[in-house]
């Protein structure tokens, strides 16, 4: 079996910010629970208690959220063209482009969440997916 390394390596950065997102969520939300003195209520409607935390905090949890839906399809797919050989070249260069932008728009979501700016870097990191999948599409056909 074939398979090309170089394209994992913007796959792990990814798994790694994910992880530096979870953490910074975590950091601001714990501090910001015990400022208000909440307690976690089992029988709370979900994310009522935390829908009255101050944005700013909500803002790091919102994107740790985004950051497990959309790159998921990340994941497969640069597996994919990793397993199919086709991990390097251009796939490698959409596949890090996908990560730069992924990681500038969790930045500004966390920081300042403009989100007409969000919605361009989505929008663009979705071009680099798609891609990615347009490639490994062709990679098995």
């Amino acid at each position: 079996m074939l398979i090309s390394t170089p394209i994992l390596t913007p796959l792990v950065v990814l798994v790694a910010w994910s992880m530096v997102m979870w953490l910074w969520m975590y950091a601001t939300r714990l501090p910001a629970m015990m400022a208000m003195d909440m307690k976690p209520d089992p029988n709370a409607p979900r994310g009522e208690q935390m829908n009255t935390l101050p944005a700013s905090v909500r803002w790091k949890a919102d994107n740790y959220n985004h950051l497990m839906e959309q790159p998921t399809v990340f994941y497969a797919i640069v597996l994919a063209l990793a397993l199919l050989g086709f991990g390097e070249g251009i796939n490698l260069v959409l596949a890090w482009a996908y990560v730069g932008i992924r990681i500038v728009h969790s930045l500004l979501q966390a920081l300042v969440n403009k989100i007409e700016v969000r919605f361009l870097l989505f929008f663009l990191s979705s071009l680099a997916l798609i891609g990615l999948t347009f490639n490994a599409l062709r990679a098995v056909f």
